[in-house]
C-alpha cells in the first residue's frame, strides 16, 4: 500500500526564475515550505498560523536532502507532493517530489523538529497536530 500524497498543481512565476528564465533553485525551498504551510492548514485541518503564532509551537527544518533532476521554467505548471515518510515522537520525515509534464524535477525529503517557540528547544507534537498526520497517514490512496 503506497503512503497517503498531499498534492497541488503551481505555475512556476516570473519572480521565481533567475537571468536565464529557469526556477531558480532556493526558490523550490520556498515552494516546499508554502507547501507544508497549505498541508497542515488544508489537508490536516489546522491552522498552520495558529501554530506558529499564539501556541508557539515551532516546526522549523533541521535537515534537507535534494536532488534536481531536471529544469523548470517560468510559466511552467507543477505538481507538487508530499507524503509523511516517518512520525517520531519529536520529529518527522516528509518526502516531496515536484513533476512537470510527467517528469520528476525535484525530489526531497525534510526533517522537521517540533520546537517550542519560547525556548527553542525540542518537544513532542502537540497531541491535535500527532492525531491529525495520524489521521493523514491512515488515509488509503
Amino acid at each position: 500500500m503506497s503512503r497517503p500524497v498531499f498534492a497541488r498543481r503551481f505555475r512556476v512565476p516570473f519572480s521565481a526564475c533567475d537571468p536565464a528564465g529557469i526556477m531558480f533553485f532556493p526558490q523550490v525551498f520556498l515552494l516546499f515550505q508554502d507547501h507544508v504551510d497549505q498541508w497542515v492548514t488544508e489537508g490536516l485541518g489546522l491552522s498552520y498560523a495558529e501554530l506558529l503564532g499564539p501556541r508557539r509551537v515551532g516546526l522549523p527544518s533541521v535537515r534537507w536532502e535534494s536532488d534536481f533532476r531536471a529544469v523548470s521554467r517560468m510559466g511552467d505548471e507543477l505538481v507538487i507532493s508530499l507524503q509523511v515518510e516517518r512520525l517520531g515522537e519529536k520529529s518527522l520525515t516528509l518526502h516531496f517530489e515536484v513533476h512537470g509534464d510527467g517528469v520528476l524535477r525535484v525530489e526531497a525529503r525534510q526533517v522537521i523538529v517540533c520546537t517550542n517557540l519560547d525556548t527553542h528547544r525540542s518537544m513532542p507534537f502537540p497531541d491535535d497536530l500527532r492525531a491529525a498526520i495520524t489521521r493523514f497517514q491512515e488515509q488509503s490512496t
